[in-house]
Formats: structure tokens, C-alpha cells, sequence
């Protein structure tokens, strides 16, 4: 069973970073794709990048250059680091997996387990 529990979030000014933790257990450590999903209150769940086991990672344009996934296998722990926040970063951030078969995104519909989410609050 998936099992996954983010952390890190918390309030900030703009300009600020933050670093997510999701540890992760239950997955295949051979074959996965897991990503990050922000959403704002009254908004869509949008994507915000993947990484998959080959190493290959994906972003969200609003975010490229700014935020950097990566993972800690020793620690079985998604890592996300977001740099030059602004407030419209502001959302739950959830971490989420999936078995890669071949394909990975950060889209949302893709992803069948989840975790709780953590808070970012970023303010002007």
C-alpha cells in the first residue's frame, strides 16, 4: 500500500524559498512516476513537476526554473524546492504516485495515490 506524508510547507514573503518533503513508502522503487499537485482554494489541481525512475523530470512552465524535484532514494523522500516564490504560488501542495508504465506527467488525472498535503502561503 502507497503510502505517502508531505511536509515543509509554511507562510513566506515573495522572493523566498521553500523546500517540500514527501516521504514515500509502498511504491515501486523500480518503476514509478511521482509528482507534485498544487491547488488553490477555488482553483483547479494543477501540476507542477514529476519525476520518474529513469531520473527524467517534467515541469509546469509557471514554475520551470524556479522549482527543482528531485528524490532521496536512500531516504525514500520527494523532495521539491521552490525558489522566487510569488503569491499566486500560494496552495495546498500534495505529493503524489503512480507506477510509470511507460509515461510520466504532472498531470493530476494520471495519479491514483496521494498524500495529505502540505500549506504554502506566500505573501506580497
Amino acid at each position: 500500500r502507497v503510502q505517502l506524508a508531505e511536509s515543509g510547507g509554511g507562510s513566506v514573503q515573495a522572493g523566498e524559498s521553500v523546500k517540500l518533503s514527501c516521504a514515500a513508502s509502498g511504491y515501486d522503487y523500480s518503476d514509478y512516476c511521482l509528482g507534485w499537485i498544487r491547488q488553490a482554494p477555488g482553483k483547479e489541481r494543477e501540476g507542477v513537476a514529476a519525476i520518474d525512475s529513469n531520473g527524467d523530470t517534467f515541469y509546469a512552465g509557471s514554475v520551470k526554473g524556479r522549482f527543482t524535484i528531485s528524490i532521496d532514494n536512500a531516504r525514500n523522500t520527494l523532495n521539491l524546492q521552490l525558489n522566487s516564490l510569488k503569491p499566486e504560488d500560494s496552495a495546498m501542495y500534495y505529493c503524489a504516485a503512480r507506477k510509470l508504465g511507460g509515461y510520466c506527467s504532472y498531470d493530476p488525472v494520471m495519479y491514483g495515490d496521494w498524500g495529505q498535503g502540505t500549506q504554502v502561503t506566500v505573501s506580497s
